[in-house]
């Protein structure tokens, strides 16, 4: 096929790209991107650039194009770009399993290396449901979780998603059916974890596990929360005999000012889930992580492994990136820079507070949000953001950003003024 034009490009989208969470055809006319570098997206047909304040939904960590991860890909490239995982191993995905397992949370001692984060929830919900099962207490198959929730769109995420006013609403007569409590208030209230404590040992019986995203709830509605009901479930789900996942796909490597949510309450869950980030943004890659009580309850069953196995498991490419991304991260004052984008976001976006129709300005580590009391207009909001030179990806009644840890002063303060702008016109 010869060089597209734009039009060209954007007629052949609309006609048979499928774009997330949108209708076939295509209605909004998206932005072409012809490069990205640093914090930058090149726009095609020479319209400029924008600043990402969203780092790629949150997983461009170090920007695009950098040398370090370019080089790691190209190395790896050099070597071998896949190979089967069954009844092979190789270096890259040894070496990220220890480095995850060195990075989190104590007790956190083996890795499932999944393809994404929705499927790492997937492997999440099917280790503790064998778990029980393995030990002969097949009853303890239902999940609890607290509303206002996202963990991803394949099946057993999507029903621990909200069932109300959620995007997946749709399948809510389908999906497993699981407990939910109110969500998690930004304070901590003790008749808050009354009822965290009431609804487990209610459901003891038939819980299989709790699963949540630690401090920050993401697409579901970026709410922060205090770290203290973290413990709280703790404590319930091992006085109940519940196991505990922790979905960090979002909140994972850093972004809230911990290189993981649960280590602002030191508590150790016994699955967790990471991804987004893992690679850099670089290449599609997630990990569910368990302790050495869930594997060996699970090897010691009628069904002694667990059954799940994806064909482009471990992929070399991919884990030989994350080791660099994670190596990257990790050999630099991470925490430095988080808390400097934190400060810029808190300055830059506390004008947004006086505007008609915010709710609410929130901000923790190199996350920012601005609520409205109403849907945002997408169109007329990302066309104002855009004015500014920044992209941004609001969504229902949010406006918010997430930028690369590697985003300058100068950029975070545009990005800031590119959220006011967006909520003063959506």
């Amino acid at each position: 096929m010869p060089d597209l034009t734009v039009p060209e490009l954007l007629e052949l989208d609309r006609r048979h790209v499928w774009h997330p969470y949108g209708p076939m055809p295509g209605r909004q006319e998206p932005l072409v991107v012809a490069a990205a570098s640093g914090v930058r997206l090149k726009l095609a047909g020479g319209s400029g650039e924008l600043v990402d304040g969203m780092s790629s939904w949150w997983s461009a960590i170090h920007g695009y194009n950098h040398p370090v991860l370019n080089e790691a890909a190209r190395e790896q490239l050099g070597r071998m770009s896949h190979v089967m995982f069954g009844g092979l191993t190789h270096e890259p995905a040894v070496r990220l399993a220890k480095l995850l397992v060195d990075m989190s949370p104590d007790g956190l001692e083996h890795v499932f290396l999944a393809d994404s984060g929705s499927v790492s929830v997937e492997v999440a919900v099917k280790m503790c449901l064998q778990y029980w099962r393995s030990l002969g207490r097949a009853s303890k198959q239902r999940l609890l979780t607290w509303r206002g929730g996202y963990h991803g769109d394949t099946w057993q995420p999507m029903s621990v998603c909200d069932p109300e006013g959620g995007m997946h609403e749709l399948w809510s007569g389908m999906l497993p059916r699981q407990v939910f409590v109110g969500p998690p208030p930004a304070a901590y209230e003790e008749s808050y974890t009354q009822e965290l404590r009431a609804a487990i040992a209610r459901h003891a019986d038939e819980l299989a596990a709790v699963i949540v995203e630690p401090v920050v709830q993401g697409a579901g509605g970026m709410r922060f929360h205090s770290p203290a009901y973290l413990r709280v479930l703790r404590e319930a789900c091992d006085a109940h005999d519940v196991l505990l996942v922790f979905d960090e796909i979002a909140t994972g490597f850093g972004r809230t000012g911990a290189l993981f949510a649960a280590g602002h309450a030191a508590v150790t869950p016994d699955v967790m889930c990471v991804g987004k980030a893992l690679t850099g943004g670089y290449l599609t890659m997630a990990a569910t992580l368990c302790t050495t009580r869930v594997a060996e309850g699970i090897s010691r069953g009628e069904v002694p492994v667990l059954a799940h196995g994806p064909t482009f498991m471990g992929n070399p490419l991919a884990a030989s990136v994350a080791c660099a991304s994670i190596e990257l991260l990790l050999g630099q004052d991470w925490l430095s820079e988080v808390k400097r984008i934190e400060a810029g976001l808190r300055e830059g976006l506390a004008p947004a507070a006086e505007l008609p129709g915010v709710t609410d300005v929130r901000v923790l580590g190199a996350i920012g949000v601005v609520q409205l009391d109403h849907a945002v207009d997408m169109k007329a909001a990302t066309e104002a953001a855009v004015r500014e030179g920044v992209w941004l990806r609001p969504f229902r009644d949010l406006i918010y950003t997430m930028p690369p840890y590697v985003t300058g002063d100068v950029d975070v303060a545009r990005i800031a003024r590119a959220v006011c702008a967006a909520a003063r016109e959506g």
